[in-house]
């Protein structure tokens, strides 16, 4: 079988939702921040410290303390962006084969990571690199969309028909395209937001330590009705429906998923995240005045440890 073109929602879909973003886990954060503002020329859209772990995980399976920080190429509400969450005793993260990448359209960020000197490789359709800590970005040699030009986001998968049968029939989102031969879909809410891509790889998933998590909202009525949907079809739930507090900001609730090869999915509520959302313009300065005041690589080395791995 060929492509397969499709714009046909599952029947019984109760998500109908919005592409949010995708959770990456950083160490150094300096050296992290510099590559996403300097070479990809993201933009920071907020900046959230908190003093012990995510009841839902979010920051992976740490107590201690933490931060968030999304950044894009423009507001949450209609850019997919990247949440860098970073754990202050952690140095860095194993990656497994499950991230496969994110692709980005724009010849100008082309221009930008030549410029950068930031190492790269050439592709047929423009350029792959990796972030600090081994996250491929892949950036297409055309013209930037006036709208967001962050068009997919690649996962790994052992079983392309059960990865289908779970991404389309379950969470309800359309094929856009299917290559039988080359064993991989894209998929997605709207014509108008980031796709998500299962490449079939024919081995079992490996998510290692540095695993990640991609985000989706929609109305938070619906949020119990998945959970119970996905409970009949007797499919993972990381994480039964949640509220989740973030200083000074309105909560959201959350309900975790994890498709049939372990890919970590979140469904938050849509108002309420709108809300949480909004763009600080005090973002930088909070990200830089945080990085300054770290002092947990000191606290090891006075204490004769290595920061650690995870």
């Amino acid at each position: 079988m060929g492509i397969v073109w499709s714009r046909k929602r599952s029947t019984d879909a109760l998500v109908q939702g919005r592409a949010l973003h995708f959770v990456i886990r950083v160490g150094d954060r300096e050296v992290v921040f510099k590559f996403f503002r300097e070479v990809l020329g993201m933009k920071v859209l907020r900046h959230e410290e908190f003093q012990e772990g995510c009841k839902a995980t979010c920051n992976g399976p740490y107590d201690g303390k933490w931060s968030k920080t999304m950044v894009g190429y423009g507001p949450e509400e209609n850019h997919f962006v990247v949440e860098l969450t970073y754990n202050y005793g952690v140095a860095g993260y194993r990656l497994g084969n499950d991230f496969l990448g994110i692709t980005i359209q724009s010849k100008e960020i082309i221009e930008k990571v030549k410029q950068a000197g930031w190492p790269l490789a050439e592709t047929e359709d423009g350029i792959v690199i990796e972030a600090p800590g081994g996250y491929k970005f892949y950036v297409e040699n055309k013209d930037q969309p006036p709208t967001d030009p962050v068009k997919k986001v690649s996962l790994a998968v052992s079983d392309l028909q059960r990865a289908i049968d779970y991404w389309n029939k379950l969470l309800g989102m359309n094929i856009y395209e299917r290559d039988d031969t080359s064993k991989v879909v894209l998929l997605g809410f709207a014509d108008d937001q980031c796709k998500v891509e299962l490449q079939d790889i024919g081995v079992d998933i490996n998510h290692a330590s540095g695993f990640g998590r991609v985000a989706f909202s929609c109305q938070k009525k619906r949020l119990l009705a998945i959970e119970s949907k996905m409970r009949k079809r007797k499919q993972k739930i990381l994480m039964a429906l949640v509220s989740l507090d973030t200083p000074g900001k309105v909560p959201v609730e959350v309900v975790i998923l994890a498709d049939p090869d372990g890919h970590e999915i979140c469904l938050v509520g849509e108002n309420n995240f709108r809300l949480l959302s909004v763009v600080d313009p005090n973002a930088n300065t909070l990200l830089d005045e945080a990085i300054a005041a770290d002092e947990s690589t000191e606290w090891f080395v006075q204490n004769r440890q290595h920061k650690p791995l995870a």
